[in-house]
């Protein structure tokens, strides 16, 4: 009987156990964790919408320049008069916590200048895409690039324009407001029609093509440290002294008229041949 009553309570304390929250071992739950996907500069250069874009990579490489000039995830970065660049560069920081400052013509030069503004606001309109790009203006004369309340830049990129500048005469003025617009630390990255060092610079740039150590001394001027030149976009089948400028070369193909002397001898094929020009790709870095 007693032995009974021994095995009852032994089984009540087991069933009390089992139902009141005794320490038991479960199998643990499995964790659902969500894969957050980088997305690349390989992944950018790579969507369709760069379709028509595509062709000209060779020529400017994209992905090697922009990351020479330290564009990457969480970089506000500005573009001096943008265009080809803003399908790689908008969508590149969008997607990883950057900013796209999309530096154009101020507004109220001209109703052509207007038109083109508008005509590229609307193209880079989609958000989903290009994220919320910030915009500033940059012209001769136009003052400051930011206005006032804009955040400064971590980079500042500008490509294929020196000239521009030389021949408008604001070339120093523009390097002088690079300067302004940047943070302490911050890089400009300049890439060029490359002059040899051998020939004769025109000051007003008018062949498109400029020295490297010209555009040097203008950022030395401005304040800039030189940091570093890449030969990333170089192309050494370019000699520069074409009877058009850069411009006789892709993508251009500037050609003489038809039934003139310069006509006569010119050989289109050969200039396309050579390709686009070679370019000048320099970094430099305003002090801390």
């Amino acid at each position: 009987m007693r032995l009974q009553t021994s095995l009852i309570a032994l089984l009540a304390a087991a069933a009390l156990t089992a139902c009141g929250g005794g320490e038991t071992t479960s199998a643990p739950e499995a964790k659902t964790e969500t894969a957050v996907k980088t997305v690349t500069l390989d992944d950018v250069l790579a969507n369709p919408r760069r379709a028509d874009d595509a062709a000209r990579d060779q020529f400017r490489n994209p992905k090697e320049t922009l990351e020479f000039f330290e564009v990457g995830p969480g970089k506000r970065v500005g573009e001096i008069w943008p265009g080809w660049y803003t399908k790689v560069t908008a969508p590149y920081l969008a997607a990883n916590g950057g900013e796209y400052v999309a530096i154009l013509y101020p507004e109220g030069q001209s109703e052509r200048l207007d038109d083109r503004i508008a005509k590229y606001k609307d193209a880079y309109s989609d958000t989903s895409v290009y994220g919320e790009i910030e915009y500033a203006g940059f012209l001769k004369d136009s003052g400051p690039i930011l206005a006032e309340g804009q955040e400064p830049l971590d980079v500042l990129v500008t490509y294929r324009n020196v000239h521009n500048w030389m021949g408008g005469d604001y070339a120093q003025d523009a390097f002088n407001r690079f300067y302004d617009a940047l943070k302490p630390g911050g890089i400009l990255g300049v890439v060029e029609h490359r002059l040899p060092e051998t020939a004769v610079q025109n000051p007003k740039g008018t062949t498109g093509y400029v020295q490297e150590s010209y555009m040097k001394d203008m950022a030395k001027r401005a304040g800039f440290e030189f940091v570093e030149a890449s030969e990333i976009n170089a192309n050494p089948k370019d000699t520069a002294d074409h009877p058009f400028g850069v411009w006789t070369l892709p993508p251009r193909s500037r050609t003489p008229e038809a039934g003139t002397v310069e006509a006569a001898d010119f050989n289109a094929e050969a200039y396309k041949n050579i390709g686009e020009s070679d370019r000048a790709t320099l970094k430099f870095r305003k002090p801390k």
